[in-house]
């Protein structure tokens, strides 16, 4: 049985795991969704097993990395959401909020039904002080997904030579919702 991790009235956010890498290189190696991740496009599905591998090891590590999510009514997977702990984009390590959907899924708000999940799940359950994102700046939907589950934009920073937009989201803040 698979470690589900949080649940909400249509998804299911659950372990990532080795059978998900055909699902994982699908979404991966899409050019639409790499539009704002620097345009690098997964090749292989070997580096899909390859990116479960690391995210399993978070799992291990960190108590935390990128769920799946599957939709309650057909059971697919429709792509990850999830918190991480980030230690290559800024100086000092923190909680990252992400999400990664297939288009077919765009603009059906599971991108913020899982962001909350998420967010809950990290202060409730894992007890953090504080969750982060970032968005690239042109990536106007993450950006309002940000904002809608409550994260505040604190500063622009520039990573891979594009400016992106800082959130944070303490656990006090969040109680208060």
């Amino acid at each position: 049985m698979l470690d589900i991790i949080a649940e909400t009235k249509r998804l299911i956010l659950r372990e990532i795991v080795s059978s998900d890498a055909e699902d994982l290189f699908k979404l991966d190696s899409d050019g639409l969704v790499n539009t704002y991740l620097g345009n690098k496009p997964v090749q292989s599905i070997q580096r899909s097993r390859d990116i479960i591998d690391y995210i399993r090891k978070q799992y291990h590590d960190n108590g935390v990395g990128r769920l799946a999510v599957i939709e309650k009514e057909t059971g697919q997977f429709i792509g990850w959401s999830g918190l991480k702990l980030e230690t290559d984009i800024r100086t000092e390590p923190y909680y990252d909020l992400g999400y990664r959907f297939m288009p077919k899924f765009w603009g059906k708000g599971y991108a913020t039904e899982s962001a909350i999940a998420s967010l809950d799940y990290g202060f409730r359950v894992k007890r953090f002080a504080k969750i982060c994102g970032a968005a690239h700046a042109d990536n106007h939907a993450s950006n309002a997904i940000l904002k809608k589950v409550g994260m505040d934009c604190i500063e622009t920073f520039t990573f891979d030579s594009a400016l992106h937009n800082w959130y944070e989201l303490s656990k006090e803040k969040w109680a208060k919702k």
